[in-house]
């Protein structure tokens, strides 16, 4: 029997799930709360949304209709965030430029995303005179001076915050299909041009409204709430900075934009503005706790959510002795992106601070996410916390393709489950432990070696600052991992203390002698995709030239 389908009254009004509804609540409750740029700008929530309504007037004046792509390349900045809202509000879809991909990608991803305007800061004008001949789609290119002066060879259509003070602050956004892509970025993959990853109103709404309520409602995970100053140090092009923009703007939250990233610039931030929640990949923190001002500014409470690549428990112990808060987030670029999330319950906050790293460095799955693990066949596997495979996932806000990519979008959704080629065990109390990816997994003789359980117990060696495991060829065994390591030089580790240092796992059980690499490198840095995570692919490209 079918269901029984709702038939609206013909004076009914949908009701969709658009994004300006997330600008209209910032608007109710705190809009004296201040967006801050460099600790140097700063305005308050009621001007938000006047800028938002300047900004929707230039596009229109420029020529920007419902369906068009506009194009931004900025720092993270209050007019990032501007463009988070105004673009899509009037039906154009805003794409978010990775500006540390290669040119020819670069090139790539602007045709293929058919942009039509761009906003380019002027650090990155020079790349826009290089490649400006090879954009297709690109009418007006407008720069923002960010308060200083620029000179350029391109041809534009003014400055932005020229153009915005000369643009009504008055705007009625439409109402349309909450089905529309709202935004769109780009990501790599191990071979080919890179991919489009596009969501819709109703899909970021959605996202939005999951992050508020399960890092905020909850007893035991007082994570982020609109008494939070929330600080970025995730790139605004890497999936929407994750979603929390959007989150914090709703709540109303104090916002602080720090633009370029700088350690030093970072520490100054945090200590001015009181900032108390900050998201970021490993390495980020890494350079922060390597910093010069590190020991100067009290971080204690800082609450930090650690995500892109796995948080080691070396790192995540360096973070909790200087008073740091971490955190766990999973997800993916294609997944909007926020699956999981460290949740402490009662019991577990009871611990010693250092016996809660295991569960700090492991997210729990949100509300509205359906989570299956598949082993080799396809098979799903018991939530026992021992049984590994592919986690596939289902959740209302999950991209549903690749950009003009049919071929890919099926092999991303085969069998009606998003595929992350993420290998992982999933607890009976919902805790999601991420084992390794199905392309860094290491086959040594028939078994498993995980690469980062290895890289996490590397880490826990004193002195050691980063790490990165990844297989290598071996006639014999298939495979065999290869560490990359860098210290601090006052300690003088060698690789003979590292491999020691992994004898006492082996002795206690915990990994098999066999484990241990043969071969370790101490080297000053080790390669870095272009949102900061380690990048393996380039670490085994390395290795297969030099052999």
């Amino acid at each position: 029997m079918p269901t029984r389908m709702i038939q609206p009254t013909p004076s009914a009004h949908p009701g969709g799930l658009l994004i300006k509804s997330i600008l209209q609540a910032s608007q109710r409750f705190e809009p004296d709360n201040e967006i801050v740029y460099q600790g140097a700008q700063r305005y308050r929530y009621r001007d938000l949304s006047k800028r938002v309504c300047r900004l929707a007037n230039l596009l229109r004046d420029n020529g920007v209709e419902a369906g068009d792509t506009v194009a931004i390349a900025d720092w993270d900045s209050h007019r990032y965030l501007e463009a988070y809202f105004a673009v899509p509000m009037i039906g154009a879809v805003l794409h978010h430029i990775n500006i540390r991909l290669s040119d020819d990608q670069i090139v790539y991803t602007m045709n293929h995303a058919e942009d039509k305007l761009v906003f380019v800061h002027r650090d990155f004008l020079p790349l826009f005179e290089r490649i400006g001949e090879r954009l297709e789609t690109v009418l007006r290119i407008i720069p923002i001076a960010d308060g200083s002066e620029y000179e350029s060879s391109l041809t534009t259509y003014g400055e932005y915050e020229a153009l915005m003070d000369s643009s009504d602050a008055h705007y009625e956004f439409p109402d349309f299909d909450e089905n529309s892509i709202a935004t769109m970025f780009y990501t790599t993959g191990t071979t080919g041009n890179p991919k489009g990853v596009f969501f819709s109103h109703r899909q970021l709404v959605l996202h939005t409204l999951n992050l508020v309520s399960f890092c905020g409602s909850y007893a035991s995970l007082n994570l982020f709430r609109s008494d939070d100053v929330y600080m970025p140090i995730t790139p605004m092009f890497h999936v929407h900075a994750w979603g929390m923009p959007y989150a914090a703007t709703m709540l109303g939250a104090k916002q602080v934009y720090p633009g370029r990233y700088d350690p030093e610039a970072l520490l100054q931030l945090i200590e001015k503005e009181g900032v108390t929640y900050s998201h970021c990949v490993p390495t980020i923190l890494q350079m922060i706790l390597e910093a010069d001002q590190n020991k100067r500014v009290d971080l204690s409470g800082w609450k930090l959510v650690i995500g892109g690549s796995a948080m080691s428990q070396g790192l995540a112990i360096k973070a909790m002795k200087r008073g740091i808060e971490v955190y766990t987030g999973y997800g993916m670029s294609e997944t909007c992106p926020v699956l999981g999330v460290t949740h402490l319950n009662q019991d577990k906050r009871a611990l010693d601070r250092l016996d809660q790293v295991p569960f700090r460095t492991n997210a729990t799955v949100t509300n509205l996410v359906e989570l299956r693990i598949l082993d080799a066949n396809g098979n799903p596997q018991p939530e026992d916390g021992e049984s590994v495979g592919e986690l596939v996932v289902r959740a209302p806000w999950l991209t549903q393709g690749y950009f003009k990519d049919p071929q890919k979008s099926e092999e991303l959704w085969h069998s009606g489950w998003l595929h992350t080629g993420d290998i992982a065990c999933l607890h009976p109390n919902g805790m999601l432990e991420i084992k390794d990816r199905l392309k860094d997994v290491i086959k040594t003789g028939g078994e498993w070696i995980s690469s980062l359980e290895l890289e996490s117990l590397i880490s826990q060696l004193p002195g050691v600052l980063s790490v990165a495991v990844v297989g290598i060829t071996d006639e014999e065994w298939g495979e065999r991992p290869y560490a990359l390591v860098t210290t601090d030089e006052a300690l003088a580790i060698e690789s003979k203390d590292v491999k020691q240092h992994l004898v006492q796992f082996v002795e206690s059980g915990r990994i098999n002698k066999w484990w241990i690499p043969e071969r370790i490198s101490m080297v000053e840095d080790i390669p870095k995709t272009s949102v900061g995570k380690i990048d393996k692919r380039k670490i085994r490209q390395g290795i297969s030239g030099s052999n």
